[in-house]
């Protein structure tokens, strides 16, 4: 089972038990699937995993007032702090500042667009001095990137030599790009391969990382040599170091608000001497109350009052400033969010018939020159079939033009329901529709225009309650029968206008 499959049943969990979705209800879930399942998750591991982190004595100190869960934990240490001194709390925070630096450097491993988003985020978050809340959240984040995180990709790299997961710079070593078998798709290895050259942290590309690039789009038999080969592994190498060097930065960013930070706490601890002093007589005064003195709980509330008014106030102001960040934060992702809708309907559009949903004629040609590329470079031939609509005039005149669109869009869906996965179908104009049949000889292309033919004699075309009787005449032809690509478009023209002259309703040639 994976991480994923345990966050889904953690989901289904919490619907099950119809508790609210608060972080600790979602913790508690979690870790009661991560253990159904046998794995071990560090979050899951209660106090013990703080504990591991303290000196000796502190350790003891929990034994001996038997702190059992997280929260007792919190509750012993903030008692602890209360009894120390300034200089001791300085010491403690600043302890703790340098772990939470080292344990920032752990982003140096993370080759990942994410993880370089949510670490400008934390930093941004230290720098504003954010407070509790959003530093739970932003906790969570990272707890839900690490559940989801998945190096999978990594296993490309295996079939170039052996894959270890822990050291990247011996996998880098040990690739060795051999010859590979003839005929093999280079177009498609390139395109992988340059997507994976791309840094995921860094913003730019080294120079020779772009010119290895701009050669292998120019030649993608260039990746079949020895130079590339070297110049590739010179590439990976440098992408992990810009990539490392992007992390450097980031984290003596996050080294420098850490010791604003850290500073920023001993500040306030050494100015909380007037508060500690109020905690140990609230202390004295809830000890009393075990002795029979209920006349004391009203002292002893209205200084734990005081001292949470107190505590509010502090937060309050920070969570105006942090209330004003992330309303602008909000309005930016909406405008990028809208942006990004526009721009892929955009495109959509381009390149989609607007009654039929199929291709336009302006991306068929798209796909006829890059089937042409193909066959001039590897030699795989393919079939284009030319289908057109018998009497379309008629049906229009005698039903109306609503009727004819309803006749092109059941036609339509006819057509992707015949083609296969790897078959262009579009419109190619008015009643006329072309059909793209890669890796396809003439008889296969018979047969499938066949398919077609049959499906439509015998659909049942309806409008308005009325069924339309529809046929459909249509031309074949295959790639290596002409010189080039016009002739071959002509050629399943004339096919049909054979089709059309024998008397429609067939496939040419028969």
């Amino acid at each position: 089972m994976t991480i994923n499959q345990i966050v889904r049943n953690t989901v289904e969990r919490l619907k099950a038990e119809g508790k609210v979705w608060t972080p600790d209800a979602y913790t508690e879930a979690f870790c009661a699937e991560a253990k159904k399942a046998g794995f071990a998750v560090e979050d899951c591991s209660g106090i013990d995993r703080y504990i591991a982190l303290m000196d000796k004595k502190t350790v003891d100190e929990v034994k001996q007032y038997r702190v059992r869960t997280t929260a007792e934990l919190i509750r012993f240490l903030i008692s602890k702090l209360s009894r120390m001194n300034p200089s001791e709390a300085s010491i403690l925070v600043e302890l703790l500042s340098n772990l939470a630096k080292k344990m920032a450097e752990s982003i140096d491993v993370l080759h990942n667009p994410d993880a370089s988003a949510l670490a400008k985020k934390t930093i941004a978050i230290l720098d504003e001095q954010g407070g509790s809340t959003q530093l739970e959240l932003l906790k969570q984040a990272w707890i839900n990137f690490l559940s989801v995180y998945d190096d999978s990709f990594l296993l490309k790299l295996s079939n170039f030599g052996s894959l270890n997961r822990g050291n990247l710079r011996s996998t880098i070593e040990s690739l060795s790009f051999q010859s590979t078998t003839a005929g093999a798709d280079y177009n498609k290895i390139v395109h992988s391969l340059i997507s994976s050259l791309v840094p995921s942290i860094a913003p730019t590309m080294d120079n020779a990382t772009i010119a290895l690039s701009q050669k292998l789009q120019a030649n993608p038999a260039y990746i079949d040599t020895d130079e590339c080969e070297k110049e590739l592994k010179t590439a990976i190498a440098m992408r992990i170091a810009l990539d490392k060097k992007s992390v450097e930065e980031m984290v003596n960013a996050l080294n420098t608000l850490l010791g604003k930070l850290s500073t920023q706490l001993i500040e306030l601890i050494e100015r909380s001497e007037n508060s500690t002093t109020e905690i140990r007589e609230v202390k004295r005064d809830l000890e009393a109350l075990e002795e029979n003195k209920p006349t004391d709980f009203k002292t002893a509330h209205k200084r734990l009052y005081t001292i949470a008014t107190t505590l509010e106030e502090k937060v309050e102001v920070l969570s105006k400033d942090l209330k004003v960040h992330n309303e602008k934060v909000s309005q930016m992702g909406k405008k990028i969010a809208d942006l990004e809708s526009e721009l892929a309907q955009a495109t959509q559009a381009s390149r989609e018939d607007f009654l039929t949903k199929l291709f336009n004629k302006r991306a068929i040609e798209e796909y006829l020159n890059l089937k042409e590329a193909e066959y001039e470079r590897h030699g795989h031939s393919f079939c284009v079939a030319m289908l057109d609509l018998d009497h379309f005039k008629a049906v229009n005149d005698t039903y109306g033009h609503e009727a004819g669109d309803a006749v092109l869009i059941a036609f339509s869906k006819i057509l992707k329901l015949e083609a296969r996965t790897s078959d262009i179908v579009g419109r190619f104009g008015g009643e006329e529709f072309l059909a793209i049949l890669g890796d396809t000889d003439l008889n296969g292309g018979k047969v499938f225009c066949e398919k077609v033919r049959a499906h439509v004699e015998q659909a049942h075309f309806m409008y308005q309650g009325q069924r339309i009787a529809v046929s459909v005449s249509i031309g074949v032809a295959q790639r290596s029968d002409y010189p080039s690509l016009k002739a071959l478009v002509n050629g399943a023209d004339e096919r049909l206008y054979d089709a059309k002259h024998k008397g429609r309703n067939r496939v040419e040639p028969a």
